[in-house]
């Protein structure tokens, strides 16, 4: 389980070092992809295969919806398998999309890790600490 939040820095190559503690749950390859709140998503290989890739991958071709869902996960992603230092690659396409400067916040999300611009991290700290208490009020009557 991936938790937690810790301010990392991307470098000149574009190399992003993953938090020493989440390493050997991510050695055997990542897949790195567009997150749906603008965030870069970072995932072991077997969880993305399980989570993203059945779950997106057995919905309805036809349906203008799916194929919208399937090109902003799959058309953006990539595979890396961070080296010997835990740093992976961020391609150029994801630092865009996830508006990525040098200073970035890796937050953990269950299943996954976050990459999110440091300054854009605090801001939405800022809304989901604010609203939380409703949210879990309103996900507990759901499912109560």
């Amino acid at each position: 389980m991936f938790f937690g939040e810790y301010e990392h820095a991307i470098d000149d190559k574009s190399r992003l070092t993953l938090p020493a503690r989440f390493r050997d749950a991510m050695a055997g390859g990542v897949v790195l992809a567009k997150g749906l709140d603008g965030s870069v998503d970072v995932y072991p290989r077997a969880t993305w295969e399980m989570n993203v890739v059945e779950r997106i991958g057995r919905l309805d071709p036809l349906l203008p919806d799916t194929r919208l869902l399937q090109r902003h996960f799959f058309g953006g992603a990539s595979e890396d398998t961070p080296d010997k230092q835990g740093r992976v690659h961020l391609p150029a396409a994801l630092v865009r999309h996830g508006k990525l400067a040098k200073e970035v916040t890796v937050v953990g999300n269950y299943d996954h890790l976050e990459i999110w611009d440091r300054a854009a991290w605090a801001e939405r700290l800022e809304r989901i600490e604010g609203s939380a208490d409703n949210v879990a009020q309103r996900l507990a009557e759901q499912h109560g």
